[in-house]
């Protein structure tokens, strides 16, 4: 592989020619694959240069440029590019080549995996079927002609509308339109034999339009949840949004070899079948809900990406973070906003800000880019979503709406930038986010101190800031941003306090403000008030912040917004934590801690936000809090922690679990939020039962044995496992024994093990790499696994660095077969700088052995360079 060179957001240029129409026509076989690709191109602008297409791993067969065949003295091909030398500022071009998709397993342009054709073109995939203008910015209007292979692959499928089907020389063959330009990203082809849901969606403007989801034989039974979740999402776009589907049929296939989560090609989204399939025996409630918000999230791209969408790839935040936006309020709207918020939050503190510390921190729009894949990561879609969160903050509602609007009406069918949508939303409000842009601009985490006082005399409550954005590569030096931050206020006994204004916006290195507020109607004459900063997680920062132990625990019990009382909860168990790493002893817990906890269990809270809450930081969040991270002692504190609590509040917990489990018994399985809500507290006062001692250990042999759903034997299971229970090896067992041979559920088994903190791991870890169900060329399974392991603080950081063996020699494996799943795992080597000096040595050790490999993939090789040159 011929490793890339920098490419930089400043040095962005229009295409030199432009493409109308496509014509292709796609002659499908197992191992040469034929492409007739026709375009009707236009020069753009006064130029005379040459016309330079992409194609990558594409045999060349013949170019016609006008009908006239080209001789090979007439262009030049490279193994990256076509360049020919045209004088017509308008001509067409016929380009024949050919390709073979089953050696293709990086999964990148059109691929066989398990007699079925399919292709991934996001971000440069189509220079992979034929050679093309492949970037964001080139719209065309796409006829597809697909010829099957024969008789055996019944649906061939491509993006638009149906116009003509048949059969050549006695092979099947559908011609697909796509009457909107779209980029080559875009552009789909799937073809093979499937079970087909089908369904129908009425738009509100009368237009029916015909649904169809593609699934593996056999597993038609797990995708009416898939059906169910893609109307809600055509129904909640119309009504949030007020934006309709355009074509006359929208399709779904899911596919288990596919390297992302799922592509919104234009018409026909290819999913990884993980979030399509579930029923209630095979997925958990997780699985349902992730299936429900990816649904939404790809049909959402059909305005925010495809209509609109990216000038160049510098912008993918403009539609990745947006949608996420999107689709985190469409889950937010149909179940529990607060659930979904704190898991929302949940991901930027546990994964985006090590991002943000680390050597590939990035602003959401990247002034430099090496490898494209590489930066689909939680910084340009989670923190992306974040930024556009806080634009919604600063508007409201009824403000973001009308930018949204706006932002359509200038720029539906054109490729746009991150500016494009800022400058909608200021024009449609009257608003300057001159200062916000910064956002677009700086890599990093801000950090924001809070000190609060109140003056009796003025009755009047001040808060004084001070932000500071670190320095990230690339970016020595950073300016204040603006941050919205929301407020609020109780008295010591709880009473929430009104004040005149909740939300502050943040705008220099230091600022004071002064509220008013209905002090004297709470407080005593000897009291202050208790204040809650950064309410919903207002904007994506770090706080520093010396609250008192006694307020964090009155906002824990009485905030009115519940991401607050998480937040409270959360930083009483990460301080325990951090001050006994930092005095070298082992955390204990107090009364007042216990007691709090008692008064949530028994609470008639939410279950499942009493489940959040009881849910402790796990170490990557508290490694946050260090600057070298003491892996060690954090696992260790985190483990004790939850054994002392477990330990103090057993009975609590078995009362409070048991009146849950004996009502669940009671009835059915019930997808609905109050039962997820009951099974999501059963299942996390289960896992604390489980470390509590031997006693306990018959709830998850009970609980395994008697399930009738998958969130309960699976939940039964890692509490086992996790705990290092006596009975983990016989769940793990007689969960292989069922459900050997399916392997979207066999995922979560081998998930469940890799994240086990025992000192067999690692040697387990290598056996399950032997199991009938487990592949390296299979990406779900590499990511149940070995992606799985990274994640398990203990072990992969184990201080023989033999887990850093185990992932680097895998590493070194798929440089070759699939560099865009290596890249992904590659990531958990970029914090090396920030453990101990032993740790540094053993991670550095493997990316200079990966760094040697021969044949070095462009993915590994930009972190590679940017983590040992940082």
């Amino acid at each position: 592989m011929s490793q890339k060179t920098a490419k930089y957001r400043k040095d962005y240029q229009a295409p030199k020619f432009t493409i109308d129409t496509v014509n292709l026509v796609v002659e499908l076989d197992k191992t040469n694959t034929r492409i007739t690709n026709t375009m009707k191109i236009k020069r753009q602008g006064e130029h005379s240069d040459a016309l330079v297409l992409d194609g990558e791993h594409i045999e060349l067969e013949k170019v016609v440029l006008n009908d006239q065949a080209l001789n090979t003295s007439d262009y030049t091909v490279t193994d990256s590019t076509l360049t020919i030398e045209v004088e017509q500022n308008e001509f067409t071009l016929t380009v024949v080549n050919t390709l073979n998709p089953s050696t293709n397993k990086a999964l990148e342009g059109l691929y066989l995996a398990e007699g079925t054709f399919c292709t991934q073109c996001e971000a440069e995939g189509f220079r992979r079927i034929t050679y093309y203008l492949d970037r964001p910015d080139v719209l065309a209007t796409f006829t597809t002609k697909v010829i099957a292979p024969s008789a055996d692959y019944p649906h061939i499928l491509a993006n638009g509308n149906s116009v003509e089907h048949g059969e050549e020389e006695g092979k099947p063959f559908v011609t697909w339109h796509d009457p909107y330009p779209k980029p080559s990203y875009l552009f789909a082809l799937v073809c093979g034999d499937f079970d087909l849901l089908e369904d129908t969606f009425v738009t509100r403007e009368g237009r029916e339009v015909a649904l169809q989801l593609f699934v593996d034989k056999g597993n038609l039974d797990r995708s009416e949840h898939a059906m169910v979740s893609l109307k809600n999402a055509m129904r909640w776009d119309e009504e949030r949004f007020g934006l309709v589907y355009d074509l006359d049929i929208y399709m779904i296939v899911a596919v288990d070899f596919f390297n992302m989560g799922a592509m919104e090609n234009k018409g026909l989204n290819v999913f990884n079948s993980k979030y399509v399939l579930a029923n209630p025996k095979t997925g958990t409630d997780q699985d349902f809900l992730n299936i429900e918000s990816v649904i939404g999230h790809e049909y959402f791209h059909n305005w925010t990406g495809n209509r609109i969408t990216c000038r160049d790839w510098f912008q993918l935040s403009l539609k990745e973070g947006l949608t996420v936006f999107r689709d985190q309020e469409f889950s937010s709207d149909l179940g529990s906003r607060a659930v979904n918020r704190i898991q929302n939050v949940k991901v930027i503190r546990s994964h985006q800000f090590t991002e943000d510390a680390g050597p590939m921190a990035h602003p959401i729009r990247p002034d430099k880019v090496v490898e494209m894949n590489n930066f689909y990561t939680v910084t340009v879609y989670n923190k992306g979503a974040e930024v556009i969160r806080m634009m919604h903050t600063l508007l409201g509602e009824t403000g973001f709406q009308r930018g949204m609007k706006l932002y359509v009406e200038r720029h539906d069918g054109a490729a746009v930038t991150c500016e494009d949508f800022v400058k909608a939303m200021e024009d449609a409000n009257d608003r300057d986010f001159t200062l916000f842009r910064r956002w677009y601009e700086q890599a990093g985490t801000p950090s924001v101190e809070v000190e609060t006082a109140f003056d009796t005399d003025k009755q009047q409550l001040i808060i004084n800031t001070r932000q500071t954005v670190p320095a990230t590569p690339g970016q020595a030096e950073k300016r204040p941003m603006h941050i919205p931050m929301r407020i609020s206020a109780y008295a010591p006994n709880g009473n929430r306090i009104v004040l005149a204004e909740n939300l502050l916006e943040l705008t220099e290195e230091r600022q004071s403000f002064y509220v008013n507020g209905e002090f004297a109607a709470q407080l005593a004459s000897n009291e202050e008030p208790i204040v809650s900063v950064f309410d919903d997680f207002s904007a994506p920062v770090k706080v520093q912040r010396d609250l008192p132990e006694a307020a964090m625990l009155t906002l824990m019990a009485h905030a009115d917004d519940p991401v607050s009382r998480w937040d409270a909860a959360q930083q009483l168990f990460t301080s325990r934590v951090v001050d006994a790493v930092k005095s070298q002893s082992t955390v204990e817990v107090d009364k007042a801690l216990v007691d709090a906890c008692e008064r949530l269990i028994t609470s008639d809270t939410d279950p499942a936000l009493i489940a959040l809450t009881l849910t402790l930081p796990n170490a990557a969040t508290v490694g946050e809090y260090f600057e070298t991270i003491e892996i060690d002692t954090i696992v260790h504190n985190l483990r004790q922690l939850k054994r002392h609590l477990a330990e103090h509040l057993h009975g609590t917990m078995s009362a409070r679990y048991a009146a849950i489990y004996d009502e669940l018994q009671q009835r059915d399985y019930r997808l609905s939020g109050e039962d997820i809500a009951l099974r999501q507290l059963q299942n996390v006062l289960l896992s604390y039962l489980t470390v509590a001692g031997e006693n306990y250990v018959n709830l998850s042999q009970t609980q395994f044995d008697n399930a009738t759903n998958m969130t309960d034997r699976l939940a039964a299971l890692q509490a086992s496992v996790w705990g290092n229970a006596s009975n983990a090896i016989t769940l793990v067992e007689a969960f292989d024994q069922q459900w050997r041979g399916d392997k979207l559920v066999m995922d979560k088994w081998f998930q469940t093990q890799a994240l086990a903190d025992t000192d067999g791991t690692i040697a387990n870890v290598k056996t399950l790499m032997k199991h009938p169900d487990f592949s390296l060329d299979n990406p779900n399974r590499i990511y149940s696994l070995l992606a799985a392991f990274t994640q398990n603080s203990a072990r992969f950081h184990q201080f023989d660095g033999a887990g850093y063996a185990l992932i680097g020699d895998v590493i070194c494996q798929l440089n070759d077969k699939n560099p865009q799943v290596a890249s992904r795992l590659i990531s958990s080597f970029m914090s090396w700088r920030r453990y101990d000096a032993e740790r540094q040595a053993l991670m550095k050790q493997q990316l200079e052995k990966i760094q040697a490999l021969p044949n070095l993939a462009s993915d590994l090789q930009e972190k590679i360079e940017n983590s040992l040159a940082a």
